[in-house]
């Protein structure tokens, strides 16, 4: 017997489509909703704000590195850790990272500072030679990632690029 000439079962295959067809709309309306519930996020930017050298031993130098943070967004940006890659001059720097969590405020800016240690032969023979005039701006390139305590946003990588005169 056919399914069209089955009454019982037409019924039961309509009543799955609308229950499918209820699903669906279901499911496209719940996604809507957190499309507007989800906030829109910006990256912070980081910039170095001043590097100094802190101390000068045979095989490594330790330069303080003093960076900000600055959070475009309209809420608190509560920051677990930060680590990072540095480069001054295109050229291998050192690695550094927070000692403590911090919060930048909504719209506003906070900084930190590091010790980065970088060893004689990558200072001597690669930076210092290009270091030497103190009035001309540096480069720099900061690579790594901002851990935050927000439950939507986990971890924001970031690149990037800007220069500084030393102190």
């Amino acid at each position: 017997m056919a399914a069209a000439d089955n009454p019982t079962r037409s019924r039961a295959n309509r009543a799955r489509v609308r229950r499918a067809l209820c699903a669906g709309v279901f499911m496209l309306a719940a996604l809507g909703a957190c499309s507007l519930v989800a906030p829109h996020f910006e990256h912070p930017r980081l910039t170095v704000v001043r590097v100094d050298l802190e101390g000068a031993q045979l095989l490594a130098q330790r330069f303080r590195i003093r960076i900000r943070v600055e959070n475009p967004n309209d809420r608190a940006l509560p920051i677990r850790a930060i680590s990072f890659t540095m480069q001054l001059a295109g050229e291998d720097f050192g690695y550094g990272a927070t000692a403590a969590p911090f919060t930048v405020p909504a719209r506003g800016e906070g900084e930190f500072e590091t010790i980065v240690t970088t060893d004689l032969a990558t200072t001597l023979m690669k930076i210092l030679p290009r270091l030497k005039d103190r009035t001309q701006p540096i480069e720099y390139r900061l690579t790594g990632k901002v851990e935050s305590d927000l439950a939507f946003l986990r971890t924001v990588p970031f690149d990037q690029r800007g220069s500084f005169t030393l102190n």
